[in-house]
Protein backbone atom coordinates (compact mmCIF):
# COMPACT_ATOMS: atom_id res chain seq x y z
CA UNK A 1 0.00 0.00 0.00
CA UNK A 2 1.44 3.63 -0.97
CA UNK A 3 2.54 5.15 1.84
CA UNK A 4 0.02 8.07 2.09
CA UNK A 5 1.21 11.16 4.36
CA UNK A 6 -1.38 13.78 5.77
CA UNK A 7 -0.79 17.13 4.62
CA UNK A 8 -0.46 19.37 7.03
CA UNK A 9 -3.32 22.14 7.06
CA UNK A 10 -3.14 25.90 6.14
CA UNK A 11 -2.24 28.26 8.97
CA UNK A 12 -5.04 31.11 8.62
CA UNK A 13 -3.45 34.25 9.71
CA UNK A 14 -5.38 35.70 12.42
CA UNK A 15 -3.02 39.57 12.32
CA UNK A 16 -6.50 40.91 11.19
CA UNK A 17 -8.23 39.73 14.44
CA UNK A 18 -5.06 40.78 17.04
CA UNK A 19 -3.03 42.60 15.22
CA UNK A 20 -2.85 46.64 14.70
CA UNK A 21 -7.00 47.80 13.01
CA UNK A 22 -9.16 50.57 13.23
CA UNK A 23 -12.28 49.87 15.61
CA UNK A 24 -15.33 50.37 13.96
CA UNK A 25 -16.54 53.71 14.15
CA UNK A 26 -19.55 53.38 15.12
CA UNK A 27 -18.32 51.64 18.67
CA UNK A 28 -15.93 54.98 19.71
CA UNK A 29 -19.12 57.00 18.80
CA UNK A 30 -21.67 54.90 20.82
CA UNK A 31 -18.57 54.96 23.85
CA UNK A 32 -18.15 58.87 23.30
CA UNK A 33 -21.97 59.56 23.62
CA UNK A 34 -22.44 57.73 26.68
CA UNK A 35 -19.72 59.61 28.35
CA UNK A 36 -21.33 63.08 26.82
CA UNK A 37 -24.73 61.60 28.25
CA UNK A 38 -23.41 60.63 31.73
CA UNK A 39 -21.72 64.32 31.66
CA UNK A 40 -25.62 65.89 31.09
CA UNK A 41 -26.67 64.81 34.19
CA UNK A 42 -24.54 66.14 36.66
CA UNK A 43 -22.81 69.67 37.15
CA UNK A 44 -20.45 68.07 40.02
CA UNK A 45 -17.12 70.12 38.97
CA UNK A 46 -14.97 66.72 39.99
CA UNK A 47 -17.24 64.51 38.05
CA UNK A 48 -17.05 66.54 35.11
CA UNK A 49 -13.15 66.75 35.20
CA UNK A 50 -13.05 62.68 35.95
CA UNK A 51 -15.03 62.24 32.86
CA UNK A 52 -12.75 64.65 30.68
CA UNK A 53 -9.83 62.68 32.41
CA UNK A 54 -10.75 59.33 30.81
CA UNK A 55 -11.59 60.75 27.64
CA UNK A 56 -8.21 62.20 26.97
CA UNK A 57 -6.49 58.97 28.69
CA UNK A 58 -8.15 56.74 25.80
CA UNK A 59 -7.59 59.36 23.29
CA UNK A 60 -4.20 59.37 24.42
CA UNK A 61 -3.70 55.53 24.28
CA UNK A 62 -5.60 54.43 21.25
CA UNK A 63 -5.60 57.84 18.60
CA UNK A 64 -3.95 57.25 15.05
CA UNK A 65 -1.30 59.22 13.65
CA UNK A 66 -4.10 60.62 10.67
CA UNK A 67 -4.60 64.25 10.26
CA UNK A 68 -8.20 63.65 11.66
CA UNK A 69 -7.13 62.20 14.83
CA UNK A 70 -5.48 65.72 16.12
CA UNK A 71 -8.53 67.68 16.37
CA UNK A 72 -9.16 66.80 20.60
CA UNK A 73 -6.65 69.42 21.24
CA UNK A 74 -8.87 72.06 18.80
CA UNK A 75 -11.61 70.49 20.95
CA UNK A 76 -10.73 71.32 24.28
CA UNK A 77 -9.46 74.82 23.17
CA UNK A 78 -13.29 75.52 22.06
CA UNK A 79 -14.03 73.97 25.58
CA UNK A 80 -12.05 76.66 27.42
CA UNK A 81 -13.41 79.51 25.12
CA UNK A 82 -16.70 78.69 26.36
CA UNK A 83 -15.39 78.51 29.98
CA UNK A 84 -14.06 81.84 29.96
CA UNK A 85 -17.14 83.31 27.72
CA UNK A 86 -19.54 82.41 30.14
CA UNK A 87 -17.63 83.49 32.98
CA UNK A 88 -17.03 86.84 31.40
CA UNK A 89 -21.16 87.17 30.78
CA UNK A 90 -21.38 86.28 34.34
CA UNK A 91 -19.13 89.04 35.78
CA UNK A 92 -20.82 91.57 33.22
CA UNK A 93 -24.17 90.62 32.95
CA UNK A 94 -25.02 88.60 35.68
CA UNK A 95 -26.13 85.03 36.31
CA UNK A 96 -29.66 85.03 38.17
CA UNK A 97 -28.28 83.41 41.11
CA UNK A 98 -28.49 86.03 44.17
CA UNK A 99 -25.47 85.48 46.82
CA UNK A 100 -24.11 87.49 49.84
CA UNK A 101 -20.86 86.73 48.77
CA UNK A 102 -19.69 89.78 47.14
CA UNK A 103 -16.14 89.74 45.26
CA UNK A 104 -16.24 93.12 43.09
CA UNK A 105 -18.42 95.74 42.66
CA UNK A 106 -18.85 97.27 38.67
CA UNK A 107 -20.56 100.32 37.73
CA UNK A 108 -23.79 99.39 36.53
CA UNK A 109 -25.39 100.90 33.89
CA UNK A 110 -28.98 101.93 34.49
CA UNK A 111 -31.75 100.38 31.80
CA UNK A 112 -35.09 101.34 31.00
CA UNK A 113 -38.19 99.79 32.67
CA UNK A 114 -38.76 97.93 29.88
CA UNK A 115 -35.32 95.62 30.89
CA UNK A 116 -36.13 94.31 34.06
CA UNK A 117 -34.48 91.55 35.13
CA UNK A 118 -31.21 92.41 33.17
CA UNK A 119 -28.55 93.98 34.23
CA UNK A 120 -25.28 95.24 33.30
CA UNK A 121 -22.36 95.39 35.75
CA UNK A 122 -22.92 95.71 39.44
CA UNK A 123 -22.20 93.13 41.82
CA UNK A 124 -20.33 89.83 41.40
CA UNK A 125 -21.01 87.21 43.94
CA UNK A 126 -19.27 84.25 44.71
CA UNK A 127 -22.44 81.51 43.99
CA UNK A 128 -23.10 83.63 41.10
CA UNK A 129 -19.49 82.38 39.52
CA UNK A 130 -19.84 78.89 40.70
CA UNK A 131 -23.51 78.71 38.83
CA UNK A 132 -22.06 79.75 35.82
CA UNK A 133 -18.93 77.64 36.52
CA UNK A 134 -20.45 74.65 37.00
CA UNK A 135 -23.31 75.02 34.03
CA UNK A 136 -20.03 75.60 31.31
CA UNK A 137 -17.74 73.13 32.58
CA UNK A 138 -21.27 70.34 31.99
CA UNK A 139 -21.17 72.17 28.00
CA UNK A 140 -17.22 71.88 27.96
CA UNK A 141 -17.14 68.43 28.90
CA UNK A 142 -19.95 67.79 26.18
CA UNK A 143 -17.40 69.45 23.53
CA UNK A 144 -14.41 67.03 24.67
CA UNK A 145 -16.46 63.98 24.29
CA UNK A 146 -17.68 64.77 20.94
CA UNK A 147 -13.48 65.95 20.18
CA UNK A 148 -12.70 62.89 21.31
CA UNK A 149 -15.34 60.89 18.80
CA UNK A 150 -13.80 62.70 16.28
CA UNK A 151 -10.01 61.81 17.03
CA UNK A 152 -10.77 58.70 17.17
CA UNK A 153 -13.29 57.58 14.77
CA UNK A 154 -12.23 57.23 11.28
CA UNK A 155 -14.64 59.82 9.55
CA UNK A 156 -14.46 57.71 6.06
CA UNK A 157 -15.39 54.52 7.53
CA UNK A 158 -17.96 55.96 9.66
CA UNK A 159 -19.90 56.66 6.40
CA UNK A 160 -19.08 53.42 4.96
CA UNK A 161 -20.58 52.04 8.13
CA UNK A 162 -23.78 53.32 7.79
CA UNK A 163 -27.33 52.31 6.41
CA UNK A 164 -28.12 52.46 2.91
CA UNK A 165 -31.33 54.55 4.07
CA UNK A 166 -28.93 57.19 6.05
CA UNK A 167 -26.13 57.58 2.89
CA UNK A 168 -27.35 60.57 1.59
CA UNK A 169 -27.94 62.19 5.38
CA UNK A 170 -24.38 60.48 6.42
CA UNK A 171 -22.52 62.49 3.66
CA UNK A 172 -23.97 65.49 4.65
CA UNK A 173 -22.88 64.70 8.71
CA UNK A 174 -19.64 63.00 8.00
CA UNK A 175 -18.55 66.46 6.33
CA UNK A 176 -19.16 68.60 8.51
CA UNK A 177 -18.07 66.53 11.11
CA UNK A 178 -14.78 66.09 9.74
CA UNK A 179 -14.48 70.27 9.41
CA UNK A 180 -12.74 70.75 12.16
CA UNK A 181 -10.17 67.66 12.16
CA UNK A 182 -8.98 68.89 8.33
CA UNK A 183 -9.20 72.52 9.75
CA UNK A 184 -6.48 71.24 11.99
CA UNK A 185 -4.46 70.13 10.06
CA UNK A 186 -4.77 72.18 7.38
CA UNK A 187 -3.51 75.14 10.13
CA UNK A 188 -0.98 72.82 10.90
CA UNK A 189 0.68 72.19 7.67
CA UNK A 190 0.29 75.75 6.63
CA UNK A 191 1.98 77.19 9.97
CA UNK A 192 4.89 74.26 9.50
CA UNK A 193 5.64 75.29 6.27
CA UNK A 194 6.04 79.11 6.98
CA UNK A 195 8.02 78.04 10.07
CA UNK A 196 10.25 75.74 7.49
CA UNK A 197 9.99 79.53 5.12
CA UNK A 198 11.50 81.28 8.02
CA UNK A 199 8.13 83.43 8.23
CA UNK A 200 6.38 84.07 11.87
CA UNK A 201 3.68 81.80 12.28
CA UNK A 202 2.00 83.95 15.18
CA UNK A 203 0.48 87.18 15.77
CA UNK A 204 -2.16 89.04 13.53
CA UNK A 205 0.24 89.81 10.49
CA UNK A 206 0.38 86.09 9.63
CA UNK A 207 -3.17 85.34 10.32
CA UNK A 208 -4.03 86.69 6.65
CA UNK A 209 -1.07 84.25 5.18
CA UNK A 210 -2.84 81.37 6.86
CA UNK A 211 -5.86 81.73 5.97
CA UNK A 212 -6.19 82.19 2.74
CA UNK A 213 -4.16 78.75 1.97
CA UNK A 214 -6.67 77.12 4.50
CA UNK A 215 -9.67 78.75 2.37
CA UNK A 216 -8.29 77.97 -1.13
CA UNK A 217 -7.46 74.41 0.50
CA UNK A 218 -11.07 74.10 1.65
CA UNK A 219 -12.15 75.27 -2.01
CA UNK A 220 -9.76 72.58 -3.53
CA UNK A 221 -11.45 69.90 -1.38
CA UNK A 222 -15.05 70.86 -1.73
CA UNK A 223 -14.35 70.65 -5.58
CA UNK A 224 -12.84 67.46 -4.98
CA UNK A 225 -15.03 65.81 -2.81
CA UNK A 226 -17.94 66.98 -5.44
CA UNK A 227 -16.51 65.24 -8.41
CA UNK A 228 -15.67 62.04 -6.58
CA UNK A 229 -19.17 61.81 -5.60
CA UNK A 230 -20.83 62.34 -8.86
CA UNK A 231 -18.33 59.79 -10.54
CA UNK A 232 -19.19 57.42 -8.39
CA UNK A 233 -22.87 57.30 -8.76
CA UNK A 234 -24.39 59.43 -5.39
CA UNK A 235 -27.59 59.50 -4.97
CA UNK A 236 -29.05 56.93 -7.21
CA UNK A 237 -31.79 54.74 -5.83
CA UNK A 238 -33.63 52.03 -6.81
CA UNK A 239 -37.17 52.02 -7.89
CA UNK A 240 -39.27 51.17 -4.92
CA UNK A 241 -43.40 51.22 -4.70
CA UNK A 242 -45.03 54.05 -3.30
CA UNK A 243 -46.50 52.55 -0.61
CA UNK A 244 -43.49 51.35 0.65
CA UNK A 245 -41.43 54.50 0.36
CA UNK A 246 -44.51 56.42 2.02
CA UNK A 247 -44.36 53.54 4.61
CA UNK A 248 -40.13 54.36 5.13
CA UNK A 249 -40.78 58.10 5.55
CA UNK A 250 -43.45 57.55 8.51
CA UNK A 251 -41.72 54.63 10.23
CA UNK A 252 -38.33 56.87 10.01
CA UNK A 253 -39.89 60.42 11.11
CA UNK A 254 -41.85 58.71 13.80
CA UNK A 255 -38.88 56.65 15.51
CA UNK A 256 -36.88 60.01 15.25
CA UNK A 257 -39.14 61.58 17.00
CA UNK A 258 -40.12 59.14 19.80
CA UNK A 259 -36.15 58.44 20.55
CA UNK A 260 -35.71 62.62 20.60
CA UNK A 261 -38.51 62.50 23.57
CA UNK A 262 -37.67 59.47 25.08
CA UNK A 263 -33.74 60.97 25.98
CA UNK A 264 -35.33 64.19 26.88
CA UNK A 265 -37.18 62.26 29.67
CA UNK A 266 -34.19 60.16 30.04
CA UNK A 267 -31.68 62.87 30.59
CA UNK A 268 -34.15 65.19 32.80
CA UNK A 269 -33.94 65.49 36.96
CA UNK A 270 -36.66 63.46 37.30
CA UNK A 271 -37.57 60.08 37.32
CA UNK A 272 -39.71 59.53 33.87
CA UNK A 273 -41.31 55.70 33.45
CA UNK A 274 -43.08 56.23 30.29
CA UNK A 275 -39.10 57.09 29.34
CA UNK A 276 -37.75 53.65 28.39
CA UNK A 277 -41.04 52.34 26.73
CA UNK A 278 -41.25 55.00 23.94
CA UNK A 279 -37.40 54.76 23.59
CA UNK A 280 -37.72 51.07 22.90
CA UNK A 281 -40.75 51.79 20.51
CA UNK A 282 -39.15 54.34 18.86
CA UNK A 283 -36.09 52.14 17.97
CA UNK A 284 -38.36 49.31 17.22
CA UNK A 285 -39.91 52.16 14.62
CA UNK A 286 -37.00 53.68 13.48
CA UNK A 287 -35.00 50.33 12.71
CA UNK A 288 -37.72 48.83 10.68
CA UNK A 289 -37.81 52.58 8.88
CA UNK A 290 -33.71 51.42 7.81
CA UNK A 291 -34.15 48.54 7.18
CA UNK A 292 -37.13 49.25 4.31
CA UNK A 293 -34.90 52.05 3.06
CA UNK A 294 -32.02 50.11 2.73
CA UNK A 295 -33.94 48.67 -0.53
CA UNK A 296 -33.77 51.99 -2.04
CA UNK A 297 -30.27 52.11 -2.16
CA UNK A 298 -27.79 50.75 -4.73
CA UNK A 299 -24.38 51.21 -3.51
CA UNK A 300 -22.23 48.35 -2.29
CA UNK A 301 -19.81 47.77 0.76
CA UNK A 302 -16.11 47.22 -0.05
CA UNK A 303 -14.46 45.05 3.16
CA UNK A 304 -16.96 45.91 5.90
CA UNK A 305 -15.43 46.78 9.22
CA UNK A 306 -15.75 44.35 11.14
CA UNK A 307 -18.14 43.64 14.62
CA UNK A 308 -16.06 41.88 16.88
CA UNK A 309 -16.18 41.33 20.79
CA UNK A 310 -13.82 44.70 20.94
CA UNK A 311 -16.52 46.59 19.70
CA UNK A 312 -19.35 45.00 22.05
CA UNK A 313 -16.90 46.27 24.83
CA UNK A 314 -16.08 50.06 23.83
CA UNK A 315 -19.68 50.39 22.79
CA UNK A 316 -20.87 49.09 26.46
CA UNK A 317 -18.05 50.65 28.64
CA UNK A 318 -19.57 53.88 27.45
CA UNK A 319 -23.34 53.06 27.32
CA UNK A 320 -22.57 51.38 31.03
CA UNK A 321 -21.23 54.29 32.20
CA UNK A 322 -24.31 56.29 31.05
CA UNK A 323 -26.95 54.20 32.47
CA UNK A 324 -25.08 53.98 36.02
CA UNK A 325 -25.03 57.47 36.32
CA UNK A 326 -29.00 57.96 35.30
CA UNK A 327 -29.26 55.57 38.10
CA UNK A 328 -27.22 57.18 40.72
CA UNK A 329 -28.06 60.39 39.91
CA UNK A 330 -32.02 59.46 41.28
CA UNK A 331 -30.50 57.74 44.11
CA UNK A 332 -28.51 60.84 45.34
CA UNK A 333 -29.17 63.82 43.45
CA UNK A 334 -27.13 65.79 45.93
CA UNK A 335 -23.76 64.35 44.90
CA UNK A 336 -24.71 65.61 41.17
CA UNK A 337 -25.55 68.59 41.65
CA UNK A 338 -23.60 70.55 44.55
CA UNK A 339 -25.74 73.42 45.67
CA UNK A 340 -24.33 76.69 45.28
CA UNK A 341 -26.37 79.00 47.73
CA UNK A 342 -24.70 78.95 50.50
CA UNK A 343 -21.21 77.92 48.55
CA UNK A 344 -20.15 74.65 49.94
CA UNK A 345 -17.30 72.09 48.23
CA UNK A 346 -18.21 69.96 46.16
CA UNK A 347 -17.26 66.27 47.14
CA UNK A 348 -16.26 63.05 44.65
CA UNK A 349 -18.90 60.27 45.58
CA UNK A 350 -17.70 57.13 45.34
CA UNK A 351 -20.02 54.52 43.45
CA UNK A 352 -20.43 57.41 40.54
CA UNK A 353 -16.25 57.98 40.28
CA UNK A 354 -15.92 54.36 39.90
CA UNK A 355 -19.02 54.04 37.47
CA UNK A 356 -16.91 56.57 35.43
CA UNK A 357 -13.61 54.80 35.58
CA UNK A 358 -15.41 52.13 33.36
CA UNK A 359 -14.86 54.33 30.44
CA UNK A 360 -11.04 53.62 30.59
CA UNK A 361 -11.76 50.41 29.15
CA UNK A 362 -11.65 50.93 25.79
CA UNK A 363 -7.61 52.13 26.20
CA UNK A 364 -6.76 48.16 26.97
CA UNK A 365 -9.35 46.54 25.01
CA UNK A 366 -9.37 48.45 22.08
CA UNK A 367 -6.82 47.67 18.82
CA UNK A 368 -3.73 49.59 18.43
CA UNK A 369 -4.60 51.45 15.26
CA UNK A 370 -1.86 50.52 12.45
CA UNK A 371 1.01 52.71 12.03
CA UNK A 372 2.00 54.95 9.05
CA UNK A 373 2.73 52.41 6.01
CA UNK A 374 1.33 49.73 7.46
CA UNK A 375 -1.82 47.86 6.30
CA UNK A 376 -4.44 47.09 8.82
Amino acid sequence: MPNRTRQPRPVRSTRAAIGPRHLHPGAWWLWAIGLGAAASRTTNPLLLLLIVAVSGYVVAARRSTEPWARSYAAFVRLALAVLGVRLLFTVFLGSGVGGTHVLLTLPQLPLPDWAQGVRIGGAVTLEGLLYSLYQSLRLATLLICVGAANALANPARLLRALPGALYEAGVAAVVALTFTPNLVGDVQRIRSARRLRGRSDRGLRSLLGVGLPVLESALERSVSLAATMDSRGFGRTAAVPRRIARSIGALTLTGLLAVCVACYGLLTAGTVRWALPVLFAGLAALAAGLLLGGRRSVRTRYRPDPWTWREWLVAGSGLAVAALLIWLSGRDPGAFDPPVVPPTAPGLPLLPALAVLLGLLPAFVAPAPPRPGERP
